[in-house]
């Protein structure tokens, strides 16, 4: 698979996209949300993020659906913090209680190459919503460094949808999770 968003760096679209997915966090409004704290400053909202990504843990995921594990895995990012608050959270830790690391764009960068290396079948960002902007400045310097995987948007699903068109053209698998049902409606 070709990924889309080797189309978006050449042509320059990438760049205009990073810039207005910066400025949202100056009054945060990258989920529905809309928090409107300035993250730039490390004010934290609802998803307790501030201005540096926190990643959880990465590495090699056999286990993801069939279709994006392959046969040597998905090259997972899981992000701490979320926009939701699901009682029945199966990353409670991560989700909720911030467990993780901050990194730098460039760390997170160095991650994608590292898990391409690795052999992976693609990039497999775990409730990223909250961390576009740092994800998408990533995703310019690990293009640079020679990043040539597809991108999967692994995600709660509570999106809004000025966020998710930033991300039209630069990701090529949404994988959300549905949440909540009723089963009368």
């Amino acid at each position: 698979m070709y990924p889309s968003y080797l189309e978006l760096h050449r042509s320059g679209e990438l760049k205009g996209r990073i810039e207005r997915a910066q400025a949202m966090l100056a009054e945060c409004r990258l989920c529905p949300r809309e928090c409107g704290v300035d993250r730039l400053k490390g004010e934290q909202g609802f998803c307790r993020a501030g201005a540096e990504p926190i990643v959880a843990s990465w590495n090699i995921h056999p286990w993801e659906e069939p279709p994006i594990s392959g046969t040597r895995g998905s090259g997972t990012i899981f992000f701490s913090g979320c926009t939701g608050r699901c009682l029945f959270c199966q990353n409670y830790p991560i989700s909720q209680l911030g467990v993780g690391n901050a990194v730098s764009v460039q760390r997170l960068a160095e991650m994608m190459l590292e898990l391409q290396d690795r052999g992976c079948h693609n990039i497999n960002l775990v409730t990223p919503t909250h961390f576009v902007p740092q994800i998408l400045a990533a995703l310019e310097l690990a293009i640079e460094g020679g990043l040539r995987l597809p991108l999967v948007y692994n995600t709660s699903g509570y999106e809004r949808v000025e966020t998710l068109e930033l991300l039209d053209g630069v990701v090529d698998i949404y994988l959300p999770d549905a949440k909540y049902a009723d089963d009368d409606k």
